[in-house]
């Protein structure tokens, strides 16, 4: 599997990124002038309810006339009535076009969050397959200095027999293969591991095997300045503050704008309808009403305990902390790229030096096997120079997986990740 398709593979599954963009999706969802308040809205009900009424009435005489008392029972009417109302909102301090700004800034930050979370998801997946290459190296270090291992035993075994070595240089010789062995051993269950965390990651089967490319390629020519440049102006989190800052700006507006006169224009149609089957002649019959009505109000905030002032205030508090939160950030930034830049240089410094260390390791190792084969070394010495080379490989094996993992952190500060990683 190449670096590309794990990437690829990655971007499809990766939670995150999926997480990122159904939020996106929902800012996208709200960024309309409806939820800005720039368009009317209507209104609509009905109903009916049903009566069943007694009535029992006496009256005063009028003129010494007296009226018999009225006593009526299960007197059943029934009243309906529907309605539409509208009101529009056509002036409300120029409050709803910073509202519909700040939304389509959530929106644009909803983008950017998203592309956040892709270019952290490359890097912990270059990370994780880099590792993989890394204990892969180690692995095949450990096997070649299992095989001299072996040779070595093999030889002190012919020797103890034919008698030109003891049987301590056998042993001996036996139990640092076993040391060898157990450490192949160990390192296998280290690849085993790496294999896991990048299964885990592409959201696939755990015990997924799969082969992976058997050299680190790193860049040997990243330039500071230019990083800087980069970070600064490209970086998603640094875009993501700016966008927050902007969004905090337009609620200051938002807010501010609850001091001046609201203006709606309203308007309703009503119909209503009552039906009475009492038989006694008892109130009204059957009837039905229709109203159109229309206007303008205007509303005003006079005094509310001094809550508006205490908003606006608020409101501004939030522009300067995203301002403090932008400042902050480029610090922070600016100091974690000198610091990675630092170790990214002292790796390759490193690098360079344990390759040359590995070759005359090597040569050593070689040296020191032909001398143990006539009797001119003993195996302590030859097991030291044994050791050496294995110790100097690993650390030149973790020097370029140095390079390489800061060289991966370098581009993604700088938001260059998607277009240099390789």
């Amino acid at each position: 599997m190449t670096l590309d398709e794990a990437i690829a593979q990655a971007l499809e599954t990766n939670y995150s990124i999926k997480i990122s963009k159904a939020r996106q999706a929902q800012a996208h969802n709200d960024n309309t002038r409806g939820n800005a308040g720039m368009l009317p809205v209507v209104s609509g009900n009905a109903q009916k309810i049903y009566n069943l009424a007694n009535i029992n009435q006496v009256f005063f005489p009028i003129n010494g006339s007296v009226r018999d008392p009225l006593s009526l029972t299960g007197i059943n009417t029934n009243n309906s009535n529907s309605n539409i109302a509208a009101v529009w909102t056509v002036f409300d301090g120029l409050g709803m076009f910073a509202t519909a700004e700040r939304l389509k800034e959530i929106e644009n930050l909803g983008k950017t969050n998203v592309k956040i979370a892709i270019e952290n998801t490359v890097a912990q997946v270059c990370v994780a397959y880099y590792d993989i290459i890394r204990q892969k190296q180690r692995l095949k270090a450990l096997k070649n200095a299992l095989d001299i291992s072996k040779t070595r035993r093999e030889l002190a075994k012919v020797n103890y027999e034919v008698g030109t070595s003891s049987k301590s240089d056998y042993l001996a010789a036996q139990v640092d293969f076993n040391q060898d062995e157990a450490a192949v051993v160990g390192q296998e269950q280290s690849l085993q591991n790496a294999k896991v965390n990048l299964n885990a990651q592409l959201l696939r089967d755990m015990a997924t095997d799969f082969m992976v490319s058997d050299t680190i390629i790193f860049n040997k020519n990243l330039v500071l300045s230019q990083l800087r440049q980069n970070m600064l102006i490209r970086n998603p989190n640094l875009t993501a503050l700016e966008l927050g800052k902007q969004v905090a700006i337009l609620a200051e507006k938002e807010t501010r704008s609850f001091r001046m006169p609201q203006i709606d224009l309203v308007g309703g149609l009503a119909y209503t309808t009552s039906a009475n089957n009492a038989t006694s002649g008892f109130g009204v019959k059957n009837g039905d009403n229709t109203a159109l009505n229309y206007g303008a109000r205007v509303s005003i905030n006079i005094f509310d305990g001094y809550n508006q002032k205490r908003r606006e205030q608020n409101a501004k508090i939030n522009t300067t902390i995203a301002h403090y939160q932008i400042g902050d950030l480029k610090n922070q930034l600016q100091a974690f790229l000198e610091r990675t830049f630092n170790v990214y240089q002292n790796s390759l410094k490193l690098y360079n030096l344990e390759a040359q260390n590995l070759r005359i390791a090597k040569q050593n190792v070689g040296l020191a096997f032909e001398r143990y084969k006539f009797g001119n070394s003993t195996p302590i010495e030859f097991r030291e120079a044994q050791r050496n080379a294995v110790a100097t490989e690993s650390r030149l094996i973790e020097a370029a997986f140095n390079v390489k993992i800061t060289e991966i952190e370098l581009l993604r500060l700088s938001s260059s990740i998607m277009e240099d990683v390789r």
